[in-house]
């Protein structure tokens, strides 16, 4: 029987572990998993194959308390690359991501915006190819 994987990744306020081989892994297996999930009050989902803790961790914090918890599995920490896009800060645009300004308008202020966000549009122009 494989041991169980365990897929942490973090997002902005909290985190997941999936379980990819779930189906492979034996009842006790399972159990021990359980058990560990409902001994610190989270939530196991059968369905999506994860599990939630209520408090919030870093992976080397998750990591020791696996270790501490006597689990044998394997860990894996996916980081999640969140895109932050830039959104106008002024204009009949405010709020707007770059990416979704008319041609014109982004031209237009080419020749015209001298503020602080001159390299976002100067970027913007430069995806596409203005």
């Amino acid at each position: 029987m494989p041991k169980p994987h365990f897929v942490f990744t973090k997002f902005q306020n909290s985190f997941r572990v999936h379980i990819p081989n779930l189906e492979k892994l034996s009842i006790p297996d399972i159990q021990a998993i359980e058990a560990f999930v409902t001994k610190r009050k989270g939530y196991f989902d059968f369905t999506s194959y994860s599990f939630v803790l209520q408090k919030r961790l870093e992976y080397e914090e998750f990591q020791k308390l696996v270790e501490q918890s006597g689990l044998d599995v394997s860990l894996e920490n996916k980081s999640l690359e969140l895109e932050i896009k830039p959104r106008v800060g002024f204009g009949q645009y405010k709020g707007v991501y770059y990416d979704e300004l008319p041609d014109s308008y982004l031209l237009w202020l080419k020749n015209n915006y001298m503020g602080r966000e001159k390299a976002f549009i100067e970027e913007e122009i430069k995806n596409r190819n203005l």
